[in-house]
């Protein structure tokens, strides 16, 4: 979750900003995985800090534009974002979210079907169930 109700949320260049400051990151190395269909990806790893103890990963390839205008659909409260090549920006309603996936180039998030009603969000991530990229990671909590 990177924007809650009154929020700002801009992601230009690659780069994300909620109510304007820029969301600090540090680069991490290089990421290495096989996405489905066996296409082997190669990513730049960074450290994002969304809030002053909350760091975490995110992955992002330099060949990938910041959205996929023609992935985006038609969702409520479309008229709150404006897209472009460069990326995009949206306000947040009132008693809904906006979610950005951490493999940023690949990921089905609120950029493409928007945003999430305050009763969707149910319970909090904290257990790895499935990943089909690296089977040793079933079963691993989540930080």
């Amino acid at each position: 979750m990177v924007g809650v109700p009154g929020d700002k949320i801009s992601y230009k260049n690659k780069r994300l900003s909620i109510n304007g400051v820029e969301i600090e990151m540090a680069p991490d190395g290089q990421y290495n995985y096989v996405e489905t269909g066996l296409s082997f990806v190669t990513a730049q790893r960074f450290q994002e800090l969304l809030a002053p103890a909350h760091k975490h990963a995110v992955l992002m390839q330099s060949d990938i534009p910041p959205v996929r205008l023609s992935d985006v659909k038609p969702f409520p409260f479309r008229e709150n974002c404006v897209y472009n090549e460069g990326g995009f920006a949206c306000t947040v309603p009132r008693g809904i979210f906006f979610m950005m996936g951490d493999n940023r180039d690949s990921s089905s998030d609120s950029r493409y079907w928007g945003f999430v009603p305050d009763e969707n969000i149910v319970g909090k991530a904290f257990l790895i169930w499935w990943n089909f990229d690296e089977f040793k990671r079933i079963g691993q909590s989540i930080n």
